[in-house]
């Protein structure tokens, strides 16, 4: 058995875990609150534009912002996974490349993938991405739009990303990018003034301006779509933190129990060596 001293050592090395992980996932906790906060602003500025689009009179189809486009559209389907720029996120970005592997076909489909963990997966399988980029870090102002270049490109667009449900619930999610946004724009209710070509002025002309419409919730999507991930993510981490600190409290209690029996043990020992002296002196 060991020494009770030893046990302290490690009773003091766990208490410090069960602390860091209660942080970590106070931490996760509040990350969450501030991007469900921005999420819900980014949907009413997404209602505000999509009124205006719908009054102006072009065509019924989503152009994908490529009326201006003099590029030749690429016939490949392009897969987009959003990840965690870190390890530190659970199982989620493991689970969403098994989800893509299912359909993924290099003669068929493109991928580019945000954030470095789960570039660093997809490398170690030996599947080859296009391109990477970092999960963006702020939640306010997030630039789509070396994004978006890539999606003009292709025939169509799927997202596959992390869909947060409640703290101790994650699923993987896909949604086509030009759906996601026809859906989205159903959803809202018309109203306001009548905008058209006799009671404005479109410069430089009314399919530049659709074209900026379209381009700007596209952006809108993508942003949100981005702070869905992390919203996962961070709820993935909470998740994967409450599990360890009630295994690091577990442990802690386990420790302290040998060690309170180690030192009254080592107690008793000392005890006995007194008594025996005693008993010598008496002699």
């Amino acid at each position: 058995m060991k020494r009770a001293v030893e046990y302290l050592g490690e009773r003091t090395t766990v208490s410090t875990l069960v602390d860091l992980t209660g942080a970590f996932e106070g931490i996760a906790s509040l990350r969450i609150s501030q991007i469900r906060r921005q999420a819900l602003a980014s949907q009413i500025f997404f209602s505000d534009l999509w009124k205006i689009y719908r009054q102006i009179p072009v065509d019924e189809l989503f152009h994908f912002g490529r009326i201006q486009f003099s590029g030749e559209v690429i016939q490949k389907e392009l897969l987009i996974l959003i990840t965690a720029e870190g390890s530190f996120s659970g199982d989620i970005d493991r689970r969403l490349i098994e989800e893509v592997l299912k359909i993924y076909n290099p003669t068929k489909h493109v991928i580019i993938v945000i954030g470095h963990h789960g570039a660093l997966q997809l490398a170690q399988m030996g599947i080859k991405y296009d391109h990477s980029f970092k999960t963006p870090e702020q939640d306010l102002k997030i630039n789509t739009e070396p994004l978006l270049n890539e999606v003009r490109k292709y025939h169509s667009t799927v997202i596959y990303y992390p869909q947060y449900k409640s703290l101790m619930t994650q699923e993987i999610k896909q949604i086509r990018l030009s759906t996601a946004v026809m859906e989205r724009g159903s959803q809202v209710e018309e109203g306001g003034e009548t905008i058209n070509e006799q009671t404005y002025i479109f410069e430089p002309s009314t399919y530049a301006v659709v074209d900026h419409l379209e381009n700007s919730m596209m952006q809108i999507t993508l942003s949100e779509v981005i702070l869905e991930s992390k919203l996962a993510q961070y709820a993935s981490r909470f998740k994967a933190m409450s599990l360890a600190r009630g295994r690091a409290e577990d442990n802690f209690s386990d420790v302290s129990t040998f060690y309170n029996r180690a030192k009254r043990q080592e107690k008793d020992e000392r005890l006995k060596e007194t008594v025996n002296s005693l008993r010598g002196t008496t002699l």
